[in-house]
């Protein structure tokens, strides 16, 4: 060699076939295998309102349409399917796995659980309850005011400071609510007062919940949270229908119903609550805002044609305004500002490359839109002679003020 060898000790490298450096985990050097394309998220989006649409016009029809009067039996009915079968999955399953992580004992169960499970047990009773008196679609409009009770109630518990400003953001709310029980046909009080019962029971429980999970051991899904608040909401129903329901049904009750649909009712409550788990985890918080809207909006359209529910047109109006402010609430203006410039730009690029079905989905909207509005009279023939808004107030609530006018306030046939 004319060159003086080096010492390095230089080759020409080749591909290895093994890992330069030892491993702890040999299966790490393997080729990781491609992500398994999942479901896309409107799949979760549209199982999540198909099963809240079922379960509520579900109760509604077994409720209302089969004459099974006891809504405290059926809560009991639905709480104790969901108990077997979270503590099922628990024992052969690793979906509730999580819990493991939760410190819970007897202690932490009667002080953190066992209150937020008393509300539970109102809420629900509360709302189902509502169901013997009121329509599905006012439910739906009266339940919009939910996030200002939780609001209201949050300052209440001092979990969150009182703002004007925010106070000022959900007043829209509560306007549209207001015109949408002036507009109300079949209004009775009692319902109504059952259903306002419910919703500060839930706001209580929700604001509980916040204070329980803002601690960073207490981190639950909803499965997890099922799998707790379950049995004693389960106990606490079971000893109020022993009490007010079960001396007063019989096995006749049971059997014009059906025992496969009440097994298939309480299939599908327990659904809804695993559906929420998968929506959380695929979806961000205007996809749920907005997918919330439109459930509830396809509930109202639903229960016209279904249960032949009247809607007057300032009804409508109403509940179009509180469902407003509930968006602008969630999302606040600048989201909004923001959102709607990507949707138009994303509206005209489609119509761009799919004129003709854009032009087909404006159409089918507007009928929908004239559906909603014109639906609710159409459908049961005529809005009844007695419907008169101006007079609301007087017509409504004179009966409960000792007044003559009682017509509003009589009971549902059958129940």
């Amino acid at each position: 060699m004319s060159e003086k060898e080096r010492q390095s000790g230089e080759q020409e490298r080749q591909a290895p076939d093994q890992p330069v450096l030892p491993t702890v985990n040999p299966d790490a050097a393997k080729e990781a295998a491609p992500p398994k394309a999942g479901l896309h998220p409107a799949f979760y989006i549209a199982a999540w309102i198909s099963l809240s649409s079922s379960v509520i016009l579900f109760n509604k029809w077994i409720l209302s349409t089969a004459k099974f009067n006891y809504p405290i039996v059926l809560t009991t009915w639905h709480l104790t399917f969901a108990t077997v079968m979270t503590q099922l999955m628990a024992r052969f399953t690793k979906t509730l796995d999580s819990r493991k992580n939760v410190p819970m004992n007897g202690r932490v169960y009667l002080r953190t659980i066992v209150p937020i499970g008393v509300m539970f047990s109102l809420s629900l009773i509360c709302g189902n309850l509502t169901y013997l008196y009121l329509s599905v679609s006012f439910i739906q409009m009266l339940k919009a005011t939910m996030p200002i009770a939780v609001l209201i109630t949050s300052w209440v518990m001092r979990v969150s400071e009182p703002s004007l400003k925010t106070l000022g953001n959900v007043s829209l709310i509560v306007i549209g609510v207001v015109i949408a029980s002036v507009g109300e046909i079949k209004f009775v009080m009692i319902g109504f007062l059952f259903q306002c019962g419910g919703i500060v029971f839930e706001a209580i429980r929700l604001v509980m919940v916040q204070r329980l999970l803002s601690g960073s051991e207490f981190k639950m899904d909803p499965l997890v949270s099922l799998y707790y608040f379950a049995p004693i909401c389960a106990a606490m129903n079971g000893a109020v229908a022993l009490l007010f329901e079960v001396p007063k049904m019989t096995l006749g009750d049971l059997e014009r119903v059906g025992y496969f649909t009440l097994l298939a009712n309480a299939m599908i409550a327990f659904a809804l609550n695993v559906s929420v788990v998968f929506l959380i985890g695929k979806t961000s918080s205007l996809v749920m805002t907005l997918s919330g809207v439109l459930k509830d909006i396809l509930l109202v359209a639903a229960s016209m044609v279904i249960f032949r529910d009247p809607v007057s047109p300032l009804q409508g109006f109403g509940y179009t305004v509180a469902l407003c402010g509930l968006v602008y609430y969630k999302l606040g203006a600048d989201k909004m500002k923001e959102y709607a410039g990507h949707g138009q730009r994303a509206w005209a690029d489609y119509g761009v490359r799919h004129p003709a079905l854009r032009r087909a989905l404006v159409f089918g909207l507007v009928l929908f839109v004239l559906f909603v509005l014109l639906g609710g009279i159409s459908v049961s023939g005529v809005v009844p002679d007695e419907y008169n808004p101006k007079g609301y107030v007087t017509d409504r609530f004179g009966g409960v003020l000792g007044g003559s006018a009682a017509n509003g306030m009589t009971k549902p046939e059958g129940t």
